[in-house]
């Protein structure tokens, strides 16, 4: 199965196009999209995606960067959102020191509530890890053996990385896997065995090669796929096969959604 394990399709950016731009993805191979929260009104929204789009599934969390603004009740509000069944994960939390949008302070305090939030009742989590490696590889640490999930868009080190695969997280990659100057990045596909790897695309960010610069969507999945393959040296086909293997086991997807995969 091709899937798209994040996106951000409540984005007013595609407010004039959604429909089609799913349908689209879909022609083009993707079999099953999950669509990241990043505030209450993010995470809601997400929630309706998936209600009204068989393909879309979401994650719900507090994002770093709404932090600063989030309400007391806030896990409360998650765990309503969880109740329905095709929310997998939450996410999107973690940390965030290049932009700082929200105080270090506040990131750090939702950070660690929505982990113990998502260990309390075992959902996977959706970590995002922006120039804060050491505090988000020691916050995993501390839910060894208790949380799994993904590093997405993984901007960290082929160490790191072989730290996380040892506590169970799997690594997420998307257009920056294209782009020849992202050494580290793609260091680290090659060095990380294929069964801790899994694809994104951060839409509408990050669109991949030749498209850099463009809204980002589901449809250019299979780019990343192919550049992961030339990397590793192996077939497109068999990185869309174990990448959508990790995230059906990942976040509890059922086999065969593709069969449903209908606006």
């Amino acid at each position: 199965m091709l899937i798209d394990v994040h996106a951000h399709y409540d984005d007013r950016r595609y407010d004039a196009d959604r429909d089609e731009t799913i349908t689209a993805a879909l022609r083009s191979g993707v079999d099953a999209i999950i669509n990241s929260g990043s505030s209450i009104k993010s995470s809601k929204a997400s929630v309706e995606l998936a209600e009204k789009y068989d393909c879309v599934y979401a994650s719900v969390g507090i994002h770093p960067h709404a932090a600063e603004t989030a309400p007391e009740n806030t896990l409360d509000v998650l765990a309503g959102l969880l109740k329905n069944k095709k929310a997998v994960a939450v996410g999107e939390i973690g940390l965030d020191f290049h932009y700082d949008f929200s105080a270090r302070e506040s990131q750090r305090r939702w950070f660690e509530k929505q982990m113990a939030f998502a260990a309390e009742i075992r959902y996977p989590v959706v970590i995002h890890d922006r120039e804060a490696h050491a505090e988000c590889l020691d916050m995993a640490k501390r839910y060894k053996g208790v949380l799994k999930g993904v590093f997405h868009c993984y901007a960290g080190s082929p160490e790191m990385a072989g730290e996380l695969a040892g506590l169970g997280y799997m690594m997420s990659f998307g257009g920056v896997a294209t782009f020849k100057n992202a050494k580290d990045c793609r260091e680290t596909i090659k060095a990380l065995p294929l069964e801790y790897i899994l694809l994104e695309t951060d839409c509408p960010y990050l669109a991949p090669h030749p498209y850099r610069g463009r809204r980002n969507d589901s449809g250019y999945l299979p780019l990343i796929a192919q550049s992961i393959a030339g990397l590793k040296n192996i077939t497109a086909e068999e990185v869309v096969a174990k990448t959508g293997e990790n995230a059906a086991r990942c976040f509890g997807i059922p086999p065969g959604v593709r069969a449903n995969a209908q606006i």
